[in-house]
């Protein structure tokens, strides 16, 4: 199956397509701070250098999008139809290395929180979510 956008409007989309900073990340940030969590921004000293990390507490937030991580069972963890030889491994190392990371942190003694895309549109299961790190 052949991709509906031209080469160039496709090049065009992906750029766009921001690694730090995105939509629900935001949206993650302002409740953890407007509850008196307080942070670190995308910390360079730490593996995968996580969204958010809080060193006192030694906890490191990640907020993954589904796609990109592939969240299993999601709906927006779907494989493209086209170019699946590029595609496939890509998602596969991005998962691959998001464990590794995951697991270093752990062995430093971290408390890991992943915070899908997908549950930042439910404000009120978001939020519960946040509680149960914040205690």
């Amino acid at each position: 199956m052949a991709d509906h956008l031209t080469k160039d409007k496709r090049s065009w989309n992906m750029s766009r397509i921001r690694a730090k900073n995105t939509k629900p990340e935001l949206i993650v940030r302002k409740y953890l701070y407007s509850e008196g969590f307080r942070y670190r921004l995308h910390s360079k000293k730490l593996p995968g250098k996580p969204d958010l990390s809080n060193q006192a507490k030694k906890t490191a937030i990640f907020v993954n999008g589904c796609f990109w991580h592939q969240h299993k069972g999601c709906k927006r963890a779907t494989i493209p139809k086209t170019n699946k030889s590029y595609w496939l491994p890509k998602l596969d190392k991005n998962v691959s290395r998001f464990n590794d990371n995951t697991d270093k942190l752990l062995k430093m003694g971290w408390k890991v929180f992943i915070v899908w895309e997908c549950e930042t549109k439910d404000e009120d299961k978001l939020k519960s979510k946040l509680k149960k790190l914040i205690l």
